[in-house]
């Protein structure tokens, strides 16, 4: 089989570049599923089949708009830091300024709910940073690395340490390489470096795939005795729901990697088989423990709503022999949730809703809502992978949602720019915004639609997701009053012009418009 995984390579090759990832579309998302040729893709990842499967060719090429400008972004250095900065006896050191940290305080709630959410110790990020200073810049660094890696490891005793690149030592080409091996022998721990400088890609998500790859290649057990009842669930940092969706089978959970200790990371190359909430965080670490380790990755959509949760709890089953008991549980989970959806959906009748989400997460998310009987056709996601490190078509979760589901007719890849929101939330006026980059979320309150931020992304996970997030629904809706109120005495900050314009990628597609307004 054809290595998709290079473990041996210490820097990760961008999605752009590995899976033709985008970030600027606008279309249905029926034109988008077919645009991005998903199952050609896939072969051309496994090496499989011919034509556009085995060399570059038209039919790899997704077309995405070119916006001549971002108003805002993350990037793959702060993705790292609520990666790896999460493991709680492990340390991050950030070989940067300190302005590179200036998003602790945010990641540092997100970090302490986590622990509550799992029942571990709540306690404090332990992320150093170097503090690069001017004259660092002019004549390197390295020593600083070394004294902070040696101070680290005297103040907090950690199993391993991490060292992430960023923008500022990029340009200077400090080598963390070498002064990870360094360190790696004299203080006898993994210590890893990162390659995830911000401007290495042009999507926060490949420092996902950044943190992933620098776990499984210095923290995984390289001689893994196997665990049968175990099953890896790559996650961030959402409630504990898997264990009671999959006890039934009899297997016992491995969260991967926020919150995870050492030895739970350790330990993932023993597990029976590795799944996800969302294909677009886990599919890469998934990919390289079935790769180098022999761990089965689930080969289906997402666990949400009916379709995905029953296709996914039997592809579970399927790798864990479990086929016989399957169905009996799938039938009882639906007697038993179905008479509360059909209260929510009376309840929810006539009601639009709008997803602005991570990628495959919308998918599914989607999902749910239509379960509920809601109208959604708009919806953002900040990336779209045209296909995952797998390749597997059974894990094409646009398709499984415009197959199972229906057709939105305004499905938008934009990377979280408030001065498009107005026009996308226009053309499609909904009643509530689900969002999970809660940036967004004022514009939406200022033009009179109450948001609900998806802050545990594990809330509509399963049958009982369903139910959840109706609920929630309910007690978002009663909220309209306040939004209309608020929206009648605020000023969005945009010119009558563009609040006119129909198309919010008009920039795009007509940028001498920018040249024009400077005359």
């Amino acid at each position: 089989m054809t290595r998709k995984i290079n473990l041996d390579l210490s820097s990760v090759e961008n999605r752009e570049m590995r899976l033709g990832s985008i970030i600027s579309w606008d279309g249905s998302a029926s034109e988008l599923a077919e645009a991005s040729n998903y199952d050609i893709r896939g072969q051309k990842r496994t090496g499989e089949g011919g034509g556009c499967a085995g060399k570059k060719g038209p039919g790899c090429k997704l077309c995405e708009l070119n916006m001549p400008f971002n108003q805002q972004t993350m990037c793959n250095h702060s993705i790292v830091g609520c990666q790896v900065g999460n493991i709680p006896d492990c340390i991050l050191i950030e070989h940067s300024p300190i302005g590179c940290s200036a998003i602790h305080p945010r990641f540092n709630l997100g970090y302490r709910i986590g622990l509550m959410r799992r029942g571990k110790e709540v306690k404090n990020l332990q992320i150093v940073s170097t503090n690069l200073l001017e004259r660092d810049m002019v004549f390197g660094a390295s020593d600083k690395l070394r004294r902070s890696i040696r101070d680290a490891y005297e103040r907090f005793n950690p199993k391993a340490i991490f060292i992430s690149m960023s923008c500022s030592t990029a340009i200077i080409g400090e080598d963390i390489e070498s002064i990870a091996m360094e360190m790696e022998g004299e203080l006898n721990i993994p210590v890893i470096p990162l390659f995830c400088e911000g401007f290495r890609s042009k999507h926060w998500s490949t420092g996902f795939d950044i943190s992933q790859h620098g776990v499984v290649r210095q923290i995984v057990n390289k001689n893994p005795q196997k665990q049968k009842d175990l099953i890896n669930i790559v996650a961030l940092w959402g409630t504990d729901y898997f264990t009671e969706l999959l006890k039934p089978l009899g297997l016992r959970v491995n969260y991967l990697i926020d919150m995870a200790s050492f030895d739970e990371l350790a330990q993932a190359s023993e597990a029976a088989a590795t799944a996800t909430f969302c294909h677009t965080l886990g599919s890469y670490m998934a990919t390289a423990l079935e790769e180098k380790y022999g761990v089965p990755q689930v080969n289906a959509s997402q666990p949400y709503g009916f379709a995905g949760t029953d296709d996914w709890l039997r592809a579970i089953a399927k790798i864990m022999g479990k086929e016989e008991i399957i169905e009996e549980y799938i039938a009882s989970e639906h007697a038993r949730v179905l008479p509360k959806i059909q209260e929510l959906r009376e309840k929810l009748k006539g009601i639009k809703g709008f997803v602005s989400t991570g990628s495959s997460y919308a998918h599914g998310m989607i999902s749910v809502l239509r379960e509920l009987g809601i109208e959604v056709n708009g919806s953002i996601v900040f990336h779209h992978d045209p296909v995952y490190d797998s390749g597997h078509t059974e894990q094409n979760t646009l398709k499984h949602l415009v197959d199972n589901y229906g057709d939105i007719e305004h499905f938008t890849v934009s990377k979280t720019q408030q001065f498009q929101f107005y026009g996308l939330l226009k053309r499609v006026n909904p009643d509530f915004i689900i969002i999970r980059h809660n940036g967004l979320a004022p514009l939406a309150a200022k033009v009179g639609i109450p948001a609900f931020a998806m802050g545990d992304e594990h809330f509509p996970v399963g049958y009982d997701g369903i139910i959840r997030v109706g609920e929630a629904l309910i007690e978002i809706l009663a909220r309209k009053k306040f939004n209309q109120v608020l929206q009648r005495h605020v000023k969005l900050p945009y010119t009558d012009w563009w609040l006119s314009q129909a198309d919010p990628f008009i920039l795009a597609k007509h940028p001498e418009i920018l040249e024009e307004g400077k005359q």
